[in-house]
């Protein structure tokens, strides 16, 4: 099956889980009943599978407003009261300039780099210290 993820997302957001953790891959954008239902599906797949985090990648995501932002902070502040934890991977220096300027400091939610960082910081790990070591500044 081809899938075209240039299209705005108009159905639904997979919840893949990843052993204590699930992961959700937004891409394009995000409608109001899709968003309603991302938000449905992850708690009751929190609440069905006693999952611990919740990792969404915005990497596919190019811009962001308020609407997409207060569905992260909703998001994290259900997996909360769910004894979850959210974090946010792949956000663009652009997204990340524009969540400062709306004034969106998402209560919350933590953030990663990558997919992979965010799930080394569920997991309790030092995401720095992947690769042998502490990573080094270079000079």
């Amino acid at each position: 099956m081809n899938h075209d993820f240039s299209r705005p997302v108009t159905g639904h957001v997979p919840v893949l889980r990843l052993g204590d953790v699930l992961l959700v891959t937004l891409q394009g954008d995000l409608h109001d009943s899709t968003a309603q239902q991302l938000q449905q599906d992850i708690g009751e797949t929190i609440v069905g599978t006693g999952v611990t985090g919740v990792v969404i990648d915005i990497s596919g995501i190019e811009i962001v407003d308020s609407f997409l932002g207060r569905v992260l902070a909703e998001i994290a502040a259900q997996a909360s009261l769910l004894a979850a934890r959210t974090v946010v991977a792949g956000m663009r220096p652009a997204v990340a300039i524009t969540l400062v300027e709306l004034g969106l400091t998402l209560p919350g939610l933590r953030t990663a780099l990558t997919t992979e960082a965010a799930l080394d910081l569920l997991a309790g790990l030092d995401p720095a210290t992947r690769s042998g070591g502490p990573r080094q500044e270079s000079r």
